[in-house]
């Protein structure tokens, strides 16, 4: 519901918060609280749903899961819904915090000073910590409400853990050079985010190796542990999930299910863009089809670039 606000004062008022769908008590109440780092919070879904649909088109799972259906059931898929948002929120909030949107926090200033590597920290360092602690009291919120003990809680707030170390672990040091003629005497470096479509592909290289777990008790601590003891556990990294996906194959309507058939798939390919495992074994037609593209391309001062329209025919493999 966030993502579908407009972006012009979309949330500026604290009436807005209570009409916001989807939102708990308490996130209400922390709109309210925040309204100044609420439309950052809608860029981050905005941001989460449109790397879930770049990861479906992309990287395809055969299944070419129906997400937000999915999320419903405590599956590999709702895994990854959870863990994209809560990353997402975090990253629009920090990128917010260094562009100096937000009045409650600016660049991180704790990396300062020189480095064991020899240069110099400055610049505008993201500020990944503020990023993190708001989305999870926001994000995190709506499963300790509900009584963090409950297989699913546990589920979510695991996930949304792990969206957030996408984030964590890929952060990277980008530098300036100084010196006389451009030369690199000297730098100054600063900490900075990867590009979320990084976050996006290490969550989805998660959700292919996710772990099937299940509830467990540590004392009187109820824990998440692997179903099959054959398994390694997980760490805070990994995706983990309680359910089995639905059958993807056939269309089902009830399920929000689409199936394969249709899905373009790629001939030569093994892996699960295949049209093997894509089409689900019952085979894929194969049609030709003309397509033009601009070639023998030149540059004409001064300044156009023209073109000539070559075509060419190109197989294009769909499932049964």
């Amino acid at each position: 519901y966030l993502a579908k606000l407009s972006s012009v004062g979309s949330i500026s008022e604290e009436e807005t918060c209570e009409k916001l769908k989807g939102l708990i008590q308490r996130q209400v109440q922390m709109c309210k609280r925040n309204l100044e780092v609420m439309d950052s919070v809608r860029r981050g879904a905005q941001l989460a749903i449109e790397e879930c649909q770049y990861q479906e088109e992309e990287k395809p799972n055969p299944a070419h899961f129906p997400t937000m259906v999915c999320a419903l059931a405590g599956t590999r898929e709702a895994a990854f819904v959870y863990a994209i948002s809560s990353a997402g929120v975090a990253f629009a909030v920090t990128r917010a915090c260094s562009s100096g949107e937000l009045d409650k926090c600016g660049c991180d200033r704790t990396v300062q000073g020189g480095s064991p590597q020899g240069f110099q920290w400055s610049g505008c360092s993201d500020n990944i910590a503020y990023g993190v602690a708001f989305s999870q009291s926001f994000i995190d919120i709506r499963e300790r409400s509900k009584g963090a003990s409950s297989n699913r809680a546990l589920m979510n707030l695991h996930n949304n853990e792990a969206g957030r170390k996408a984030i964590l672990n890929n952060m990277r040091v980008e530098c300036k050079c100084h010196g006389v003629s451009g030369s690199c005497e000297f730098k100054t470096c600063w900490k900075a985010m990867p590009p979320f479509r990084k976050v996006g592909n290490v969550l989805k290289e998660k959700f292919d190796g996710a772990t099937e777990v299940e509830q467990s008790e540590i004392g009187s601590t109820k824990v998440l542990v692997p179903k099959n003891s054959q398994f390694k556990p997980h760490t805070d990294e990994d995706l983990v999930y309680l359910d089995s996906s639905p059958d993807f194959c056939d269309h089902d309507l009830k399920n929000g299910v689409l199936g394969t058939s249709g899905r373009q798939c790629n001939k030569t390919s093994k892996a699960i863009d295949g049209c093997e495992l894509m089409c689900c074994g019952r085979g894929f037609h194969t049609d030709e089809v003309e397509v033009v593209e601009r070639c023998s391309c030149k540059f004409h001062w001064c300044c156009s670039v023209k073109c000539k329209p070559c075509h060419r025919v190109v197989e294009i493999h769909t499932c049964r």
